[in-house]
């Protein structure tokens, strides 16, 4: 297994901007920035000390592909993405490492939200069910089953957009829109929606259910346009099931960070700052990953 490289130091050659939970940031200019995703993992808003090689170029790779994919599915869908291609501010020493891990973007506006959307019912939104039959506050038919789809359709379901080692909280679409305002959060809930269908629809014809995921989108100042922005549909930011074993009533296997989330749990380590993932755990976690990532897009090189 490669090594990981959790973090990125480009020795002057772009101004950094910041350094999130997985990306780091850098300026090319007043309009672009480049997004290098490292191989940095967290869980329960914690960076585990020691990452999971090659997930940064998963990640990558995986939003080009669906970036590709959700333009044929909605017509008239902007995204952020520019290129792969590295600036040629960057040195050719440091080309290597960060080649397929790094996208240059239009820098926009980011909405202080996430749009997050629900197919089925688990995660949070289970445990909200079962205390009070909502789901960010929201009423859902009684009855359901763990992992049930949602009977009237997937679910809009926003949450906060947390600072760094800050905790995302669950909202309802209401607050969301008094946060965005009007007509950004119609617009924004809307899109969100249409995204997850067309997305679910490619993955389930590829033997994945993505039960749920988010997205987060940016104002173009010059058009007025919402955009769609970040990294999509990644097993850090959706849940995917394998279609195959999918059974209601229990929690599903899945191609995402759960296996080291379960971990942290049994171990008694969740939400604890310095922790160091054992080599079993960044093995099957970085599987997972590349198990999605060829199913979604058919694999290849990284």
């Amino acid at each position: 297994m490669t090594e990981a490289l959790t973090k990125t130091e480009l020795n002057g050659a772009l101004p950094l901007i910041a350094r999130g939970k997985v990306r780091d940031l850098y300026e090319i200019d007043d309009k672009t920035l480049l997004f290098v995703a490292t191989d940095r993992i967290s869980a329960y808003d914690v960076i585990m000390e020691n990452g999971v090689p090659d997930k940064g170029k998963l990640l990558t790779l995986c939003t080009k592909a669906w970036f590709q994919i959700l333009q044929r599915a909605v017509p008239n869908l902007r995204t952020h993405f520019i290129s792969l291609d590295l600036p040629p501010q960057i040195p050719e020493s440091l080309r290597p490492a960060l080649q397929n891990r790094s996208m240059q973007v239009r820098k926009y506006k980011i909405f202080p939200i996430e749009a997050i959307v629900r197919g089925y019912i688990t995660g949070s939104a289970w445990k909200e069910y079962q205390k009070s039959g909502t789901v960010h506050g929201i009423p859902i038919r009684s009855g359901l089953k763990e992992s049930e789809a949602f009977p009237d359709g997937p679910i809009y379901t926003p949450s906060t957009k947390a600072e760094q080692g800050q905790h995302d909280e669950n909202i309802h679409p209401d607050q969301a829109a008094a946060i965005v305002g009007e007509p950004y959060a119609s617009k924004i809930a809307s899109l969100a929606l249409t995204l997850y269908k067309a997305a679910h629809d490619y993955a389930y014809e590829r033997g994945l259910i993505i039960a749920d995921t988010k997205f987060e989108f940016g104002l173009d100042p010059d058009t007025d346009e919402v955009v769609l922005v970040d990294e999509v549909l990644t097993p850090d930011s959706s849940r995917f099931w394998p279609r195959d074993s999918y059974t209601v009533g229990k929690s599903q296997e899945s191609f995402d960070k759960q296996y080291l989330r379960d971990w942290l749990t049994r171990e008694g380590l969740k939400g604890k700052e310095g922790v160091v993932m054992p080599e079993e755990v960044v093995r099957k976690t970085a599987d997972k990953y590349r198990e999605a990532w060829e199913r979604i897009t058919g694999g290849g090189e990284l």
